[in-house]
């Protein structure tokens, strides 16, 4: 630990008692196995898709209101039970998290469903890919029979996605939609792009593939050389999006907690896979020099994790209330393979973690969690700041021994190169050729059409 960090660790080693609300003392692992095993429970209260006549893996909606969520989230959500069983060892929730991931496939086994591909965005396919990255990293037991293994299906999104690459807009990237038809098609962001690179880390790291590194990299590259990124003072700037109707320009200057958690996570796996390259290093400690600048603002001591575009003005939607669930636990496996950030992170986890469990003493049961890790409960509840006081609270018991494994270290999930390569890039089927056959047709067609025009119009004029 470096020098004068120590300090700041000093008010959390004892118990935080809260009335009505969660009590955490940060040095014990029961206590943080406790706190957790609540808070999970309390976050699958929202959950009915194991239920008689519901569908597993989706969470309340239609999205018309406050009390809905995207795909996607729940696709987090079940990624963050798989880290709940890693740091507690608890397995009550494994067979729900198999049955959800297991669901959502898709026929085409690249979590592309029927019931969400029409409005799909690539960053909503990614996080169901990061929690199938999750359960394979962790030899989470495979759902068996025949679906696919978790890497599989991993592999499956990835190669998927390979096919939006777009070079006619921007000299690359990914546009935020799969399909022209939906709101957004226009915006190249950050999470899919990101979410995209992490995914191809991630496969090379698990799978030894150099073809997964190069794409990683040019990925990273094409970002790094789009206004998505920003560099200044040594620190990295990561914005949300930009937009093909200008050629991507100019970017919109919003920054989250997940952008910089998806492209910390991804350059630390690259890190690893190259045996440490200080190129990577470099790029790792720019995102979080960047992080501890926007989000660990000094005015709440500098160690606590804040969403600062909208948790002041209390008006983060469900998306942006699960959003530091993610560069929580990222940043905790940060720790793990980038060891050199182990003194940068680990005083900021545990200072959100105790401040987080300080401010669980809201709703019915008097110990829901708002937004706002700095204050008292802020009065808003749900998924996603369950999720959040989970991610942070669980980091903190981060180990080498839950390490992600690979096949070089005893990763099982089986890998398939091919996955998914049979599946269709576009829910609409491509007209077939026109045949000479269709072409008489559509003469005919016409003569009839003429003939009615010109009968009717007589009928009216006598």
């Amino acid at each position: 630990m470096k020098p004068g960090r120590s300090s700041l660790l000093a008010p959390l080693v004892g118990l935080l008692s809260v009335a009505n609300g969660i009590s955490l003392e940060v040095s014990s692992l029961d206590s943080i196995k406790s706190v957790t095993s609540t808070l999970a429970y309390d976050m699958m209260t929202y959950y009915s898709g194991n239920q008689t006549g519901q569908t597993p893996g989706i969470l309340p909606g239609p999205c018309e209101s406050t009390a809905c969520y995207y795909w996607w989230e729940a696709g987090a959500m079940f990624g963050s039970l798989i880290n709940y069983w890693q740091y507690t060892g608890d397995d009550s929730y494994n067979p729900v998290v198999s049955q959800a991931l297991a669901f959502q496939i898709g026929p085409d086994e690249n979590y592309n469903p029927p019931n969400q591909s029409k409005n799909m965005g690539v960053d909503d396919q990614a996080f169901w890919a990061f929690s199938a990255l999750d359960a394979a990293e962790a030899n989470f037991p495979e759902a068996g029979g025949d679906i696919p293994s978790w890497i599989a299906l991993a592999q499956a999104v990835f190669n998927f996605q390979q096919d939006l690459w777009d070079d006619a807009t921007c000299g690359g990237g990914m546009r935020w939609q799969v399909y022209s038809f939906n709101a957004g098609y226009n915006l190249k962001n950050t999470i899919s792009n990101g979410g995209n690179f992490q995914i191809a880390a991630r496969l090379a790291y698990y799978t030894g593939n150099q073809s997964y590194a190069d794409w990683a990299i040019k990925m990273w590259d094409w970002m790094e050389g789009s206004p998505l990124f920003q560099t200044q003072d040594g620190n990295l700037y990561i914005w949300d999006n930009t937009d093909t109707n200008n050629n991507c320009t100019d970017v919109a200057h919003y920054a989250w907690t997940y952008n910089y958690g998806t492209m910390l996570m991804g350059a630390a796996y690259l890190y690893n896979y190259t045996d440490g390259d200080p190129l990577w290093e470099q790029r790792v400690m720019s995102i979080l020099k960047g992080a501890e600048l926007l989000f660990f603002p000094q005015e709440y001591g500098g160690n606590i994790m804040t969403e600062f575009q909208c948790e002041p003005a209390a008006n983060c939607n469900n998306d942006q209330s699960s959003f530091k669930a993610y560069l929580s636990r990222w940043m905790a496996v940060t720790t793990l393979l980038v060891p050199s950030t182990y003194d940068m992170i680990m005083p900021r986890l545990t200072a959100s973690a105790a401040a987080a469990a300080q401010q669980c003493t809201g709703g019915n049961n008097g110990r829901m969690c708002g937004r706002r890790w700095y204050s008292n409960f802020d009065g808003s509840s749900g998924v996603g700041q369950q999720m959040q006081a989970l991610s942070v609270i669980g980091a903190t018991t981060i180990h080498a021994g839950i390490a992600p494994k690979s096949v070089k270290t005893g990763g099982t999930s089986k890998q398939d190169p091919d996955a998914g390569n049979d599946a269709a890039s576009s829910p609409v089927k491509p007209p077939s050729a026109i045949t000479t056959a269709d072409k008489a047709g559509a003469g005919i067609l016409t003569v009839l059409c003429i003939c009615i025009i010109v009968g009717g119009s007589m009928w009216i004029i006598l």
